[in-house]
């Protein structure tokens, strides 16, 4: 069931004076891959073919991830109306697809496919609340609050499925470690830079993965700050089986914003001297 309903957003109050153009290809990007959500359940309807209950939310998740690339295409169509949503992800469908004949994790386990879904929520859930406090944009903020809030409760879903499966499969803090780590490092796939290219690029310029990656980093992780990390950080310390808060939650939150600022350079410089 949704928490909230595109139509009840007030679309009135969309003031174009105040859009950052630096913000539109990361709403543009993540608007079809948002959209793109209703794959990820028939993918997980297959892995998890005999719990109907977890089927079931996961069908009422999708429901929700696709109001939310819907709200998010509507605005970038409002800010720049040149732009075409709906063709948008039909190119970005063209372009990625994920696997959806398999009846197997790609995570090797039904524990490790619920952990890296605890990742994906959890990296949304903050990208949604930086860009909610980074936009001046009335309408953009609100969309993307609800959309923040919404993140937060997916991961509380797949969290509380994710203990549900662990007492049968009993995980080690490493293993959990390993897979939430590979799937935050999975953020520089094709999945991003082909969102990134479809959404921003004409078909007339050739795929570049690197440089797609690169220029899709400079637009999201501009808007993050310290604060942003810290309730990741817990989430994903908590994801893992360790304490969410004390010192080695302050050690963490200190390293992965001293990586994104460091990566933000990278992807600064990497834009500057990219065709893209």
């Amino acid at each position: 069931m949704k928490h909230w309903r595109m139509e009840n957003l007030d679309w009135d109050s969309f003031d174009p004076s105040r859009v950052d153009p630096g913000l539109i290809p990361a709403i543009r990007a993540a608007s079809v891959v948002e959209r793109n959500s209703v794959d990820y359940a028939i993918y997980l309807n297959h892995v998890f073919s005999d719990d109907p209950d977890f089927q079931e939310a996961v069908d009422n998740w999708a429901v929700e991830e696709v109001q939310h690339g819907d709200a998010l295409g509507r605005w970038a169509m409002l800010a720049d109306s040149s732009w075409n949503y709906p063709e948008a992800f039909e190119r970005y469908r063209e372009k990625f697809r994920i696997d959806l004949d398999t009846t197997d994790s790609v995570r090797g386990s039904r524990a490790g496919e619920l952990i890296a879904r605890c990742m994906v929520e959890t990296g949304t859930s903050s990208f949604y609340s930086a860009l909610a406090d980074s936009t001046e944009e009335p309408l953009l903020k609100a969309i993307c609050r609800q959309i923040a809030a919404d993140e937060y409760r997916h991961f509380k879903l797949f969290y509380d499925h994710m203990h549900r499966y662990l007492r049968r499969e009993k995980l080690g803090t490493l293993t959990r470690a390993r897979i939430a780590i590979g799937r935050v490092a999975e953020s520089e796939d094709d999945e991003l830079a082909s969102a990134y290219y479809t959404t921003n690029l004409p078909p007339s310029v050739p795929y570049d993965r690197k440089s797609c990656i690169s220029a899709y980093m400079a637009s999201t992780l501009s808007v993050y700050r310290r604060k942003h990390l810290d309730r990741a950080t817990g989430m994903i310390l908590k994801t893992i089986g360790l304490r969410p808060h004390g010192r080695l939650h302050d050690w963490a939150c200190s390293v992965a914003y001293f990586l994104i600022r460091r990566r933000l350079q990278v992807s600064f410089r990497q834009v500057e001297h990219a065709p893209v």
